[in-house]
């Protein structure tokens, strides 16, 4: 625990806000674990593990102007809640969707997020080709995070369309992700948005792997994207 405390440190967390947020983090994470003997929310049952591989994890954007500025923030396929949970909780002044395909899964996070206290999270079911044609949806974000596992071309297509002109999208991405970037330059272009920057995390302070590709939302998506349910993961815009 203190060596996740120093590594909240880094990301600009004061004593206050760790000292507030901790106790409804292992909350979480014990609720998870609890409820992963029934249904399959995570991989990793280790609670150490736990903290390091969905808190640290999912905190790797905590000190991102892209975050940092944003007032609303959509996760894309949250799975069990990540990021956006460990977010919502570092920041209870930011609203935050979070977006899953398994209404089951969606339902035990919204219940363990009310027993800890976590007012500021609204959970919707759908698939994002679908929802992100929705005036509700389409461009209502000013940041969107996603840890899904597909590949940068469709992630942007599931994404981008969510994020306002001026706003970010944040891709979780493994190590050897340069060719990957590189591959969906043409597609991050055709739906408005920009390669802003890569970070690579700082490995004496934690374990991950995860790269964090930051684009830009330069201006709107045209409306033929996204393209119907299915199609962006089986023929990614090249």
């Amino acid at each position: 625990m203190k060596h996740f405390e120093s590594f909240l440190k880094t990301k600009g967390f004061s004593d206050e806000q760790i000292l507030h947020a901790v106790p409804k983090l292992l909350a979480y994470r014990d609720a998870t674990l609890e409820w992963n003997n029934k249904v399959n929310l995570t991989a990793i049952t280790n609670p150490e593990e736990f903290l390091q591989k969905h808190y640290v994890d999912s905190l790797l954007c905590a000190d991102a102007k892209e975050l940092l500025k944003a007032r609303t923030v959509l996760d894309v396929g949250t799975g069990g809640g990540f990021p956006g949970i460990p977010l919502a909780i570092f920041f209870p002044e930011k609203k935050f969707v979070l977006l899953d395909s398994l209404q089951k899964r969606l339902k035990i996070v919204r219940e363990m997020a009310d027993v800890i206290g976590l007012r500021n999270i609204e959970v919707v079911h759908g698939r994002a080709e679908d929802l992100a044609r929705m005036p509700k949806y389409r461009e209502q974000f000013d940041l969107c995070v996603s840890r899904a596992v597909a590949n940068l071309s469709t992630l942007s297509e599931l994404c981008l369309p969510f994020v306002k002109v001026g706003g970010s999208f944040v891709s979780y991405k493994g190590p050897n992700c340069n060719a990957e970037v590189s591959d969906a330059q043409n597609a991050i272009q055709a739906l408005g948005g920009k390669l802003d920057h890569v970070d690579l995390p700082r490995p004496e302070f934690y374990v991950t792997d995860h790269t964090m590709i930051y684009i830009y939302k330069e201006r709107k998506t045209p409306y033929t994207y996204p393209r119907k349910a299915g199609t962006p993961a089986k023929e990614p815009i090249n």
